[in-house]
């Protein structure tokens, strides 16, 4: 399995398929680069060089105390884009890796980048506050720290229901789903999963978005039951210079079952484009 260890002595995993322009995958919170085993094939088939690592804390990588917010999320995502000499480079984040490839692509992605694509992602910032009175509210964010001090196991049990829209009328329910949620979810070090959940809720990133100056496909469902589309993507198209916002009726956070099949053909064509 490759690892690459970065400045600050963390060792991240990372998966490399395929050979073509790169594509480099950033997972979502408590993901890991798992999460995206269909599109490292579905990618790599399609003639790219697919990637997806397993940010700091997540996964198989380092279970950093420190460090977990969307600054060195985007500066460890650079040096490992560095290491592996990646040039032409799409990058895609779902949710929280959302944050973290608009990030790195504002702050560390100039001559590398060639396009940007956020799934469900968290930008511009998910908080509620008086400059977004729209947001979530913060006990929202303090309820997920405490499901993951008190019982992170049953608490990622019960949050892979709506990260799937499993618990809408009608819904086609898959075990296995919420089993794979679960065992992502405890491969995290408890203080990453904890730390995170500021990360992803309380970084602002509008000058992030408004600094882009490539392409950026922006990919929401409409019925996102964990980052709503209104606070979110929809706000986020009204900040960059070069964005296309593609909406997916009934679609929920998770990718997955006939929304994943759809978001991978729409993916292939906007890079292609």
């Amino acid at each position: 399995m490759p690892y690459f260890t970065t400045s600050e002595g963390i060792q991240l995993y990372y998966s490399d398929q395929g050979a073509g322009q790169p594509i480099v995958l950033s997972h979502g919170w408590p993901l890991s680069s798992d999460a995206w085993q269909v599109e490292l094939k579905a990618f790599a088939d399609a003639g790219y060089r697919a990637i997806a690592y397993d940010r700091r804390g997540h996964g198989r990588s380092s279970s950093t105390y420190t460090g977990n917010d969307m600054d060195h999320y985007a500066a460890d995502l650079a040096e490992l884009i560095e290491h592996l000499d990646l040039e032409d480079v799409v990058v895609i984040g779902h949710s929280t890796g959302g944050g973290e490839v608009v990030r790195y692509a504002a702050r560390h992605g100039a001559g590398r980048v060639a396009k940007v694509i956020t799934v469900g992602g968290v930008p511009p910032i998910m908080v509620k506050s008086d400059a977004n009175p729209e947001g979530t509210p913060l006990e929202v964010f303090d309820g997920i720290r405490n499901g993951v001090l008190t019982d992170r196991s049953q608490f990622f049990l019960d949050l892979a229901e709506s990260f799937y829209g499993f618990n809408r009328d009608g819904a086609a329910r898959s075990e296995g789903a919420v089993r794979d949620f679960w065992r992502q979810g405890m491969l995290v070090n408890l203080a990453a999963a904890y730390d995170c959940v500021k990360a992803f809720s309380e970084t602002d990133q509008t000058e992030d978005l408004k600094s882009l100056d490539v392409p950026i496909l922006i990919a929401h469902g409409d019925d996102d039951q964990i980052v709503p589309l209104a606070d979110a993507a929809q706000k986020s198209i009204g900040l960059v210079k070069h964005g296309t916002l593609k909406v997916y009726p009934g679609a929920p956070h998770g990718i997955f079952s006939a929304y994943q099949q759809q978001l991978d053909r729409d993916i292939l064509d906007f890079i292609a484009s």
